[in-house]
């Protein structure tokens, strides 16, 4: 059952590796942000989002699209920009290049988000994954004054606010091959994917 949280994907990077818009790119037959949406929304029970600077290649997805609040800010203006328009507490944050997101992962994330303002994955090597994390409002101002000091780091913060760190064996039992963390940033990676996808049926 989803929970009542917001969604939102983060579609604003420039895909300069790519050369083209990763998230319209095809992986198992379809869009990357579409795999990314249909995963979201069976998780989510609030308003789901795009963060995006250009509307046009996201309105055929009948979403609410917003651009950044604060331009030129990276991916924790855009984290912002999502918390701002959030109609919940918590918000599910993803990017719209992951084609292999884990439903299991994400309810598991959202479930711990009572008293904390990041519920965040960690990596196999130990680096947290704040593209794919849960936020609580409570990051909003900590989020502010890092913007307005130009600090972009998106886990600058975190030392600002209550953070829930998911590792190891709590991720092996909803994904253990790390494949939620899967990015396409690169043709290879594009390759790479549309490999798995073609196994994973």
């Amino acid at each position: 059952m989803a929970e009542r949280v917001s969604a939102a994907i983060l579609a604003g990077g420039m895909s300069t590796r790519m050369g083209q818009n990763k998230a319209l790119l095809e992986v198992g037959g379809k869009p990357i942000v579409e795999r990314v949406l249909e995963r979201v929304r069976e998780v989510a029970g609030g308003d789901v989002m795009i963060i995006a600077n250009d509307r046009e290649p996201y309105e055929h997805l009948g979403l609410p699209i917003y651009a950044d609040l604060l331009p030129r800010k990276g991916p924790l203006g855009g984290l912002y920009t999502a918390l701002m328009h959030s109609g919940e507490e918590h918000t599910l944050v993803v990017s719209c290049d992951q084609p292999f997101l884990s439903v299991p992962l994400m309810s598991y994330l959202i479930s711990q988000r009572e008293g904390y303002d990041v519920v965040v994955p960690l990596n196999s090597w130990g680096y947290p994954q704040s593209m794919y994390a849960v936020y609580g409002k409570g990051c909003i101002e900590p989020i502010r004054r890092r913007l307005d000091a130009d600090e972009l780091k998106v886990i600058g913060f975190f030392s600002d606010v209550r953070v829930r760190e998911v590792a190891g064996e709590e991720i092996d039992q909803f994904d253990p091959e790390r494949l939620s963390f899967f990015n396409v940033n690169t043709p290879e990676d594009l390759e790479k994917a549309r490999q798995l996808a073609a196994e994973l049926g």
